[in-house]
């Protein structure tokens, strides 16, 4: 029988590696694009959700019209991030493995360009790459783009959206005129239309279902809850669906943190993914979640472009996007590749006119829910374990030297007796957090309490809490996830009695419960870590100047207090509070005075040198202004 991809044209040595990825049938956008695209005489625009398949959309006839025997770059895609760089280098490489001297290069920010420059130079027929880097490797001139015949515009509207239509025009400059230019996109706002007239000659244009439209397999509900009340109704859904592995979108850095934060300490297995983590933390934390040994990422909306993650059952959407297009792209985490997922807004009364547009938006209609009570969550709970030991895989093998001494154990037991105490190991945890659970549902018009954005936060304060030094920071890669349990691990506390962690680079400051403090340091007693004694001081004793402030190189100055904190190095300078970064003529300042959003001055947005950049040239966020590219993007 023959198989539906050699119909559509690709040959088997491509056939055979797609299916061996597991992949038998193609998807709706695959079906309909690759015949078009194997003609390779075309531009080309298609429009589809993601995790609808637009990487084997576009990379199998890429494979099909290069010729492997020329070892120069013949096909460029450029994307957003680091994540989707990296996802689609992967998928064509496994596309590709059994092609003989078949080459492809992903080319991003926060890695080694030298490692780069030579995978480069040993020759390369596809190009996928960051707009960033990219530029500064043609800025090196150590890339060849003279034979290349197809370039990939892949999230064509995220990339507009983080201000990267400059470096678009410079790299598209470097290619030639003839090329064949294939754009893809979830949705199509004016300036994705823009691009596509700017670059294309009478594009080929496929549309997979209503333009902006969200995944049809994806329910959207939303829940009205007090801001104070945000964080526990986000427990409470967590809480109702045991088998949840979720995406949790917030706002801000700081938000994603500070919401991961507060789950680990509350026992869930949870970790933050943001710009401000060097690569390799980010990649420890995608391959934990891939890997489903974490069933809550807290992400950012740039952080997150590029999660290609299966089988994600939920999107919760802990607070609501600047943008009305962030949202189609944020609900498409979960519901890809056919199966379906849940996308959750937890709001507050007077945010019930932004659903309302985003239905008109999507095209399809919300679902005003209720948080479960306290009694709900736990009914749920304790079924959900029923049905865990009814279906789980006994290994006869391995158990039945224990029988005797598990039934001895159990002798004065009746049966009804082991199932209660069993069930009751799980249930009586959450029968005590829930037992006088409040209802957490607020009605529309309900703004009582309500402060805003941040009136959820659950900061703790300093009164009971002894501040501690420790001689490991974010060089050591670690995260404040990681630091939360490094702390309760050894130190042999709850992350309860753990109050606000502030991570450096080579050394951190965290709180703990005053009558814990002790148990903490005998914990910390003979500690080491990568070979290194681990020093745990008060922080008053340490003489790391949180009062006076601290000078070191550099010209950095430490500053105690909120916000009392100057770097400046290279040219520029750093504040926080009214945080201002400066390097070669660009400027960035976070946090100031203008209601906690940031801008970016950068003549350039880049996402080289340790870090995605969360936003682009000229661009403000907490404000109604963004002109990333000149445009005026669609606010709420």
């Amino acid at each position: 029988m023959t198989n539906p991809f050699q119909l559509l044209g690709i040959s088997d040595d491509v056939v055979n590696a797609v299916k061996d990825l597991g992949f038998e049938n193609p998807t709706p956008i695959q079906e309909q694009s690759i015949p078009v695209l194997l003609e390779g005489t075309n531009d080309f625009v298609g429009l589809a959700q993601t995790g609808t398949g637009k990487t084997a959309a576009f990379g199998l006839p890429l494979l099909e019209l290069i010729d492997f025997k020329v070892n120069k770059p013949q096909a460029l895609i450029l994307c957003p991030t680091r994540e989707l760089c990296l996802q689609i280098a992967n998928d064509l490489k496994n596309f590709s493995k059994n092609i003989a001297n078949a080459h492809v290069v992903a080319v991003y920010g926060g890695a080694n360009i030298m490692q780069q420059l030579r995978e480069i130079r040993q020759g390369v027929q596809i190009v996928v790459a960051t707009p960033g880097r990219m530029l500064d490797i043609i800025g090196r001139k150590a890339i060849d783009f003279s034979n290349v015949k197809y370039v990939v515009l892949d999230e064509a509207d995220e990339m507009l959206n983080m201000g990267f239509q400059d470096d678009i025009n410079d790299i598209l400059s470097t290619t030639p005129d003839d090329k064949k230019t294939w754009l893809f996109s979830a949705t199509m706002p004016a300036e994705v239309r823009r691009i596509a007239k700017n670059y294309m000659d009478n594009p080929i244009e496929l549309t997979m279902g209503t333009k902006n439209t969200g995944n049809v397999n994806i329910e959207h509900e939303y829940y009205i809850v007090r801001a104070r009340d945000k964080y526990a109704a986000l427990k409470r859904i967590v809480d109702f669906n045991p088998e949840i592995f979720a995406v949790v979108f917030c706002k801000t850095k700081l938000d994603t943190q500070d919401v991961a934060e507060h789950l680990i300490k509350d026992g869930y297995n949870a970790d933050a993914l943001h710009g401000d983590l060097s690569q390799q933390q980010r990649d420890k934390v995608m391959q934990r979640f891939r890997e489903r040994n974490m069933q809550l990422l807290i992400a950012t909306d740039v952080a997150a472009r590029g999660i290609d993650v299966n089988n994600v059952t939920h999107v919760i959407n802990y607070s609501l996007p600047d943008e009305i297009e962030s949202y189609t792209h944020r609900s498409g985490r979960t519901g890809r590749a056919g199966k379906t997922g849940i996308s959750i807004c937890i709001i507050n009364s007077k945010e019930v006119g932004k659903i309302r547009q985003l239905e008109r938006i999507i095209g399809k209609q919300f679902t005003k829910a209720e948080l479960p009570t306290g009694f709900d969550v736990c009914e749920k709970q304790l079924f959900s374990l029923v049905h865990k030991v009814h279906n789980v895989e006994v290994n006869e093998e391995q158990i039945d030297q224990y029988i005797p001494r598990i039934m001895d154990e159990f002798k004065d037991l009746s049966k009804e007796d082991v199932i209660k105490r069993f069930a009751s190991l799980e249930f009586n945890r959450f029968l005590e957090y829930y037992s006088k659970a409040p209802d957490l549902n607020a009605a529309v018009g309900d703004d009582r309490g309500e402060r805003g954005e941040r009136g959820e936060r659950r900061g703790r304060g300093s009164e009971g809490y002894t501040r501690l030094f420790i001689n490991l920071g974010s060089v050591d890669e670690f995260t404040r996830g990681d630091m939360l349990s490094f702390i309760c691990n050894n130190g042999k506390i709850g992350g309860k009695s753990v109050g606000k962690i502030d991570l450096k680079g080579v050394f951190s400051f965290f709180e703990v419960e005053d009558d814990v403090a002790d148990k903490v340091f005998e914990g910390f007693k003979s500690v080491e870590f990568n070979g290194r004694q681990v020093r745990i001081e008060k922080s008053g004793d340490s003489g790391r100047g949180e009062g006076a402030g601290e000078r070191r190189g550099g010209g950095e100055r430490r500053g105690g207090g909120f916000g009392g904190e100057r770097r400046s190095g290279g040219g520029g300078g750093y504040r926080g509070g009214g945080d201002r970064r400066s390097s070669g003529g660009s400027g960035r300042r976070e946090g100031g005075n203008s209601g906690g959003g940031f801008r970016d001055f950068s003549g350039r947005s880049r996402d080289e040198k340790g870090g995605s950049r969360e936003g682009g040239s000229g661009r403000r966020e907490g404000g109604n202004r963004e002109g990333g590219s000149g445009e005026r993007r669609k606010k709420w």
